[in-house]
């Protein structure tokens, strides 16, 4: 660091060196016992069993059952080709109902599969899928439901549940942030029909690049394990047309070093999550989103909903502040999936208004969490923010 923040109020973010010297990201990867990952590499490659259902990828599936207390797991090598894999797999068609307000591959790996969205708007309090709403979008071509566990916080699982009984609909939900999350005491991934987890290098816990199919059903885990090696139910009889949706070897070691060090990793970030709270916890306009401490987090994301009349600066405004400082801070979902390509194009959704959607994408911001950065380092960028709230005038005066 360069100069300390009380000279701040002097608007010294925009000028000299940036605070930190070294870009904090969100999302940074959690690494894990490098010496462990480094003796599975080592052994991989003696082995030279490189991929195709390999031993650490069946450990790695073998212990999320365990943890997770699920039936099934499937490991794949990236949750959009999981998410993909398990609408084929309950045979999802015509048109399926899910959020906007979630990262944009929940909605592509539909539309690459020849399913259209139909957007619905979020619960303000929870960013999640409104079930209130759900029920006046469901149309003769309707075959599922898809719930976002956003934040790693569960959505509202009875009430998605009970619409998709009473229409006969598939329900799936996309877990890619609710890796060791719980709802009602069970672990999420125990829900739905099937669910998605993400194990990308930006979630807390990662294998690179992956994710994983994890259902207690036996038809839809027999089909989506043919589906990710081309559509073989047996060593030489293929049964449909499948893809390769395989996990390597290589990732499956690091998600196992991953797993062994996830207890760490949860600590890390709840104990980051609480410093951010307190740190904010005055800062009109600012509001931190909070967990159910009754249920298990992974308390990953950071998330701030700024509410520009009562802090004095936009969302966009605070970002380039810290953006200035080397604080990589990201909008989180922006814009809306209905107002992203190829859909904001389509005459389909033209009209469409989604409010509580358009609020979020404009007020919701992301900040560093992870063993990557320190409490000390959070704190600062907690005065980054104090101190912008308290000079936003100026600041604008500046900005404009």
């Amino acid at each position: 660091m360069n100069k300390t923040y009380t000279t701040y109020k002097h608007l010294a973010i925009f000028q000299g060196k940036p605070l930190f010297s070294e870009k904090l990201h969100v999302g940074r990867p959690n690494i894990g016992s490098k010496s462990l990952l480094f003796e599975r590499l080592q052994d991989i490659l003696e082995r030279r069993w490189l991929t195709n259902d390999g031993p650490y990828v069946r450990e790695m599936e073998s212990e999320i059952s365990r943890l997770i207390g699920v039936k099934h797991c499937i490991a794949v090598n990236n949750a959009t080709i999981g998410l993909e894999i398990a609408a084929r797999s309950l045979d999802l068609k015509g048109e399926v109902i899910v959020p906007s307000f979630t990262f944009i591959a929940t909605a592509h790996a539909l539309q690459w599969l020849g399913i259209k969205p139909i957007f619905c708007d979020v619960y303000p309090k929870t960013h999640n899928i409104d079930p209130r709403k759900v029920e006046s979008l469901i149309s003769e071509k309707t075959t599922g439901i898809v719930g976002v566990h956003l934040w790693g916080r569960p959505c509202e699982i009875d009430a998605l549940t009970e619409i998709a009984h009473k229409h006969n609909l598939k329900l799936l939900f996309d877990a890619a942030h609710a890796f060791g999350c719980s709802f009602k005491g069970r672990m999420l991934g125990n829900f739905g029909d099937v669910e998605v987890y993400s194990f990308h290098a930006t979630k807390f816990l990662n294998s690179f690049e992956g994710g994983a199919i994890v259902t207690n059903d036996d038809r839809i885990a027999e089909k989506a394990r043919a589906l990710i090696n081309f559509g073989y139910d047996s060593s030489d009889n293929i049964a449909f047309a499948g893809t390769n949706g395989k996990m390597s070897e290589i990732s499956a070691a690091m998600g196992l070093t991953g797993l062994a060090s996830l207890n760490e990793f949860i600590s890390v970030n709840s104990l980051n999550h609480q410093t951010y709270v307190e740190e904010l916890a005055d800062v009109p306009g600012v509001n931190v989103i909070r967990y159910n401490e009754d249920e298990r987090n992974n308390y990953q994301y950071i998330i701030l909903e700024i509410d520009e009349e009562k802090c004095g600066l936009t969302r966009d405004n605070l970002m380039r502040i810290l953006q200035n400082e080397n604080v990589l801070a990201r909008r989180y979902f922006h814009p809306g999936c209905h107002r992203a390509e190829p859909y904001a194009s389509d005459e389909f959704y033209n009209n469409l208004y989604l409010p509580e959607t358009e609020r979020l994408s404009a007020s919701v911001l992301a900040l560093p969490n992870g063993t990557a950065v320190s409490e000390v380092e959070i704190k600062v960028i907690c005065q980054i923010i104090r101190v912008s709230v308290t000079y936003a005038k100026e600041i604008i005066n500046f900005l404009s």
